[in-house]
């Protein structure tokens, strides 16, 4: 008979397979810490903490750092481009408000020439006979002779 007592079951388990595991099935933290002083809380702090692998944080519809510029090539790419449409936008504003302000100092008169077409030359050769805006024909004054 031997001194050392052996456990009924033997189960080893590697940091290998826990970390498998967790990466498998993912791992959920969560946590809040708060300081209050006189029953008047200071500071809250709200720790959330996610451990899984990429799949399975795809699969669950986790995917920030494909939108992060700072970690993805394409989302910088479209944050440049991003920045450069506000600018656009930014100028075309300007430019509105540079025409509206235009628009305001302007005299009536002045407003409804620029929006008026401007008048078809006369066809040559019939000099008396013009034709009004609504497209009648008025009568030639008659010539007293």
């Amino acid at each position: 008979m031997s001194g050392s007592i052996q456990p009924a079951y033997s189960r080893s388990t590697s940091l290998v397979d826990v970390l498998d595991r967790v990466l498998d099935k993912g791992l959920v933290v969560a946590g809040d810490i708060r300081v209050s002083l006189a029953e008047v809380e200071l500071l809250t702090i709200r720790i959330r903490l996610l451990v899984c692998s990429i799949d399975k944080a795809e699969q669950i519809g986790l995917d920030w750092w494909r939108q992060d510029p700072s970690l993805s090539v394409g989302a910088r790419k479209l944050a440049l481009e991003n920045e450069e449409l506000h600018e656009q936008v930014r100028q075309l504003e300007e430019r509105v408000s540079a025409l509206a302000l235009a628009a305001e100092t302007q005299k009536p008169a002045e407003r409804l020439a620029s929006f008026a077409e401007p008048a078809a030359p006369p066809a040559p050769g019939n000099s008396e006979l013009r034709r009004a805006p609504s497209g009648h024909v008025p009568k030639s004054p008659k010539r007293r002779g």
